[in-house]
């Protein structure tokens, strides 16, 4: 197999909704398992919790404050936060953001992967740095929810 084949294929898997992988040719065979059931279950509990009423009904004077909630890596490499040096962060602290919305990119295998929110919210905190490596899991963002 070509080392071009196998990003690829890698690629193919990262896009898709599967969790695994098996490619053989030539006698030879390579599985992918993406750690994304792992990693979707922080993702889960932050669109989960941005669905949690504020208050409990007995005290709706002053409604709970929102909790923030982190956004983990979808996978190992290096984390960048702005589209190329000098130009402004994807996303800064206080700063609204839409479903859809690019968070920043992680360079895995020479490849850059977008990393996009899959809700609306606003950015807490920014965990990381730029061209820091990463491993998949890690929390990059908190984020506190909207609505």
């Amino acid at each position: 197999m070509k080392q071009e084949q196998i990003k690829t294929l890698i690629d193919a898997l990262a896009t898709s909704d599967l969790s695994e992988l098996e490619y053989s040719e030539n006698g030879s065979t390579l599985r992918l398992v993406k750690r994304s059931a792992l990693n979707d279950a922080p993702r889960r509990a932050t669109r989960q919790a941005s669905r949690i009423p504020a208050a409990d009904s007995q005290d709706q004077a002053t409604p709970a404050a929102p909790t923030p909630a982190e956004y983990p890596a979808p996978l190992y490499g290096v984390v960048h936060l702005q589209s190329s040096p000098g130009e402004p962060p994807f996303v800064q602290p206080g700063q609204a953001i839409k479903a859809g919305q690019t968070l920043c990119v992680i360079e895995a295998m020479k490849v850059f992967n977008e990393v996009h929110i899959d809700h609306d919210a606003t950015i807490a905190e920014v965990l990381v740095r730029s061209g820091e490596e990463i491993e998949a899991g890690r929390p990059l963002f908190r984020l506190m929810a909207q609505g």
